[in-house]
């Protein structure tokens, strides 16, 4: 097939195949937190701090492509991305074993020097954590342009064809989750390595496909709302608070459900993997696609705020239910709850402001990105602090948890604030007047 057979509807399918790219990115390494844990003695917070690097480097890419990807173009952003998020995999698989003593010892010098981690890092998790970087800036740029290219198609229901690339993150998670948990109970954990390495073809196939697919400027040059304009309006900073509550919501949940189930709730990894994170991407995935079939006849706002209040329940039963099966249950479930959260405040803004442009779909990514890093880290900081004091909080005293249970649970109670905002923050997102958004001719 030559350059001029491409038609939108290849373009479509690379965004969502780079939906599924930024979902090995993000779910892959918490799948292998035991797996670090154990080879590599990496302490909850260390493994808090993985998910804090991932989503904080994506939040400083995010910053840097909201200003310089339209000058760039949206194709060089997108192979450029691919390409790093194929590396970054490699890297993962290969770097934790092979870093030699010496260069951990100079980056052990250089990061006490700026006083960025003030103690000497392992060579496994040093290995780890360039891998996440290099791997965690492609997923920035996909954050940022993967949207406004699926905005920019021709399309007769805007908000439907949002959901429905979404949708293709959550297909893509459940498809990490099933295939690795799979490979990793065939092979074996001391093989781990190779899922990295077998990952990392996927986002150098969808690499090339992104060299030859049509692509359609998002807004005319010139046209386009300035951050200036963006940033005078109170609804835009509704939209901004919406989206960090989003993504710790959704990341929380989904970054550490996997080693909650296992000793959290003391399940067997491969049935807590399918019915925790694993029933967690399918359910999320489903929410995300019956609502792209039914979009017409479901109002965005009422859906979402049914969706915060489901998510808050979720939390609370997982956090306090003295049955393992419901809690995990209760932690697929969340899936379906956060199912509207990202894209719903993405097609909100959107609807709200039709110039808004890149600049607009980057600064959602940006808070969206700190609130995927400030969640699941929020929860390990908790989780190793309650553990550290070697005390349980006054109302798990008349359990039978363990300091560690006891020390997971206290981390995604304290997650439940997120969806709460998010739920406060539509119901007043409902009654903004429209004279409180600028005008969009």
């Amino acid at each position: 097939m030559n350059k001029r057979e491409y038609t939108y509807r290849h373009t479509t399918l690379a965004c969502y195949r780079g939906y599924i790219t930024q979902a090995i990115i993000n779910n892959l390494a918490p799948l292998l937190f035991i797996v670090f844990q154990t080879h590599f003695s990496i302490s909850y917070q260390m493994l808090g701090q993985l998910v804090l690097i991932n989503f904080a480097v994506q939040l400083l890419t995010d910053i840097w492509a909201t200003k310089y990807a339209d000058r760039f173009g949206y194709r060089s952003c997108m192979v450029f991305a691919h390409a790093l998020a194929c590396i970054g995999l490699l890297s993962l698989g290969i770097l934790p074993m092979l870093l030699p003593s010496d260069i951990e010892n100079c980056l052990n010098l250089v990061v006490a020097f700026l006083g960025i981690l003030p103690m000497l890092l392992p060579s496994a998790y040093t290995g780890i954590v360039i891998s996440v970087i290099l791997y965690a800036i492609g997923g920035g740029l996909l954050e940022v342009v993967v949207s406004p290219i699926i905005e920019a198609l021709p399309s007769e229901n805007k908000e439907a064809s949002m959901s429905l690339l979404h949708s293709f993150y959550c297909w893509g998670q459940l498809s990490v989750v099933l295939l690795s948990t799979f490979l990793l109970w065939l092979i074996g954990r001391d093989f781990w390595f190779l899922l990295p390495i077998l990952w990392s073809i996927f986002p150098l196939y969808n690499m090339f496909r992104f060299r030859q697919v049509p692509i359609l400027p998002l807004i005319q040059e010139g046209k386009e709302m300035s951050l200036k304009e963006l940033l005078k309006s109170p609804v835009f900073y509704l939209s901004m608070m919406l989206m960090v509550c989003a993504g710790a919501s959704e990341l929380t949940m989904s970054q550490w459900s996997s080693f909650f189930a296992e000793k959290g709730l003391q399940i067997p990894k491969i049935y807590g993997d399918i019915l925790g994170p694993g029933l967690f991407a399918l359910l999320m995935a489903i929410g995300r696609l019956l609502y792209g079939i039914f979009a017409d006849r479901l109002p965005i706002k009422a859906s979402m705020l049914a969706s915060s209040i489901l998510c808050v329940t979720t939390y609370l039963v997982t956090v306090f239910s003295p049955y393992p099966i419901l809690s995990l249950l209760a932690c697929g479930l969340c899936g379906l709850s956060v199912s509207l959260m990202w894209p719903g405040t993405f097609s909100l803004t959107s609807s709200a402001f039709p110039r808004g442009g890149t600049m607009m779909f980057g600064i959602l990514a940006i808070f969206g990105d700190l609130g995927c890093s400030l969640g699941p880290w929020m929860a390990g900081f908790i989780s190793d602090s309650v553990v550290s004091a070697r005390k349980s909080l006054n109302f798990w005293s008349a359990s039978n948890l363990n300091l560690e249970q006891i020390g997971l649970r206290s981390g995604l109670l304290a997650a439940t604030a997120f969806p709460l905002i998010m739920a406060i923050g539509l119901i007043v997102f409902r009654r903004k007047k429209n004279s409180s958004i600028p005008p969009t001719y």
